[in-house]
């Protein structure tokens, strides 16, 4: 989600939701990454070591929680088209072509012909004349 679409929670909301979790949770089960998530957003604006506090979190895992969100986020997708130009076609002054086969040679001369047409031209040629 991109971050001005994202939804900014305040340290006392978020201590809310966790207080809430902490009550229904079943056993020792871990904090959803609904909530890490929620814990890392706040503790970009409040800091780790008071969002760790007031949330009751580990601070080596919020701050390595905020180290992959912040990986996560620097990776862009790819562009979905990437418009390629072709650089103009130079034009040789004068160009001559001399191929040899089996069956003999053959001597063109070209003038002012982009180069593109001369390699289509000779790959042409050869391949009927081989």
């Amino acid at each position: 989600m991109p971050r001005s679409k994202t939804p900014t929670v305040s340290l006392e909301e978020a201590k809310a939701r966790f207080e809430e979790w902490r009550r229904n949770r079943q056993g020792k089960a871990a904090i959803p990454d609904e909530l890490w998530a929620t814990a890392v957003e706040v503790a970009r604006k409040e800091g780790v070591s008071r969002t760790s506090t007031e949330l009751r979190v580990e601070w080596n895992h919020l701050k390595r929680r905020m180290a992959a969100a912040s990986r996560t986020a620097r990776r862009t997708a790819p562009p979905a088209f990437m418009e390629l130009v072709a650089p103009a076609a130079q034009s040789l002054p004068e160009c001559m072509i001399e191929l040899e086969g089996r069956r003999g040679s053959l001597r063109i001369c070209v003038k002012g012909a982009p180069a593109s047409y001369l390699a289509a031209l000779s790959r042409e040629l050869w391949e009927s004349a081989s």
